[in-house]
């Protein structure tokens, strides 16, 4: 980790930057491409895709029956029992995030009120690989299913032999997600978009992947496609001051980098001491990893801060706007309460970043790259639409009218005052 010592603050916007992408635009192209050749070749082009890609000739794109059925064979029952568990905890927290909404009557005779609505057909991405990352099927699947969603599509890349990952199948199936498509990376977001043969095209995309699937999602929305957020590669900042426990700290931002590459991990402290004991910790940790070649390449774009006082250090954080937010302070309850731009914030000594990435109940599907300042991560609310209605009587009209004939000629808007104005002299006449 690069380390630096008391920058002023003019030097923090520099040390606030994401990796670059200096490829993004030759990226951008061929995700255009493969939307090109999805739209006009459909499940041909996946199968294409998978040969290039995944190194393996694909017959069926959609997972059967049969395989989904055996997969828990294949899934140790301890880790069976976790995913349940995991999965309890989220539902648990995500149902409370549903509340129906009372009418509410703006003047007499003029009710408003809200519904929530599911949206009819999402498509869930979740990458395969190396690292197949069924927890984020949980964090996905859940709420679809709390929210009701009609159509669930599942789209994961095949492994070498043309299977998906059990893990991964049997979470589907513990969600009672029966569609599901062996297709991975940009393609399988085209396909999600436009629809082929074996893949239903839906509404909205959720789901995190390299720069290639960020890329398709944001061309998703071109097409209108929603999505849930735009989002990178994975980041966790921890403040931590004399207190902490340096191997605790290099856990946690080890935990991060060995997303990938391109992930990025910030360690805020005011301690003196505290600075040189993670990083030694760090060190000594990433040998004992099995990915920690990846984890290194993270590092290399990963810093170490020395700042002055706790309140500099949220500061800083704010402005960066983190994925993962960790304070790891004294008085972290105390210091949470200034905290205005994280996608999720794990308080304490004893709260792991990883607990939340896996079974505390709260979604790991987060807003990355600085977009927590504006966005929130995934929620029930992600797959609801709120829907208004209102009723307006006699009553009602007569009050509101006279308010919507005079701003509407106010704005030039001479239809929309004769909307109001024609029913108005209707309700003259009936009291003649």
């Amino acid at each position: 980790m690069q380390t630096f010592q008391y920058p002023v603050p003019a030097e923090w916007p520099a040390l606030q930057q994401r990796a670059a992408a200096a490829e993004a635009a030759e990226v951008e192209a061929r995700v255009a491409q493969i939307f090109a050749d999805v739209r006009q070749r459909g499940d041909e082009a996946l199968r294409h895709y998978a040969a290039t890609f995944d190194g393996v000739q694909l017959t069926n794109l959609r997972v059967s029956g049969a395989e989904l059925e055996a997969a828990a064979a294949q899934v140790p029952a301890e880790l069976q029992q976790a995913i349940r568990q995991a999965r309890a905890n989220v539902e648990k927290f995500h149902a409370t995030q549903f509340h129906a909404e009372e009418p509410v009557e703006t003047m007499p005779g003029v009710t408003c009120w809200r519904k929530s609505v599911p949206v009819q057909r999402v498509g869930l991405y979740i990458p395969g690989g190396t690292a197949p990352l069924f927890s984020t099927l949980l964090m996905l699947g859940v709420p679809a299913r709390l929210a009701g969603c009609p159509e669930v599509v599942l789209c994961t890349p095949p492994q070498k032999d043309g299977s998906v990952n059990p893990v991964i199948l049997f979470t589907a199936q513990l969600l009672g997600i029966t569609t599901i498509v062996k297709a991975g990376g940009a393609q399988a977001v085209a396909a999600l978009t436009g629809g082929t043969e074996s893949v239903p095209a839906v509404d909205k995309i959720f789901g995190p992947g390299n720069r290639y699937v960020t890329a398709a999602k944001q061309l998703a929305t071109r097409h209108g496609v929603a999505i849930d957020m735009p989002a990178g590669p994975s980041e966790v900042l921890v403040i931590a001051d004399s207190t902490a426990n340096p191997a605790f700290v290099a856990a946690d931002l080890l935990s991060q980098a060995e997303h990938g590459p391109d992930s990025q991990v910030l360690l805020l402290t005011d301690s003196v001491e505290l600075l040189p004991q993670v990083t030694a910790e760090v060190a000594r940790q990433l040998a004992e990893l099995p990915r920690r070649e990846v984890a290194a390449q993270a590092l290399q774009e990963s810093r170490a801060i020395l700042l002055r006082t706790p309140e500099e250090m949220l500061f800083f954080s704010n402005q960066y706007a983190p994925e993962h937010l960790i304070l790891s302070v004294e008085n972290a309850e105390q210091l949470a309460e200034s905290v205005t731009s994280a996608g999720s914030v794990f308080l304490g000594h004893l709260t792991p970043e990883a607990a939340g990435d896996y079974a505390s109940g709260t979604n790991h599907t987060l807003p990355t790259n600085g977009y927590a300042r504006n966005y929130s991560g995934v929620s029930l609310d992600s797959f609801l639409k709120k829907i208004t209605f209102q009723r307006i009587t006699a009553q009602g009209l007569r009050q509101v009218g006279p308010v919507v004939e005079t701003m509407a000629e106010a704005e030039g808007l001479r239809a929309h005052a004769r909307a109001v104005t024609l029913r108005l002299e209707s309700l003259m006449e009936k009291v003649r």
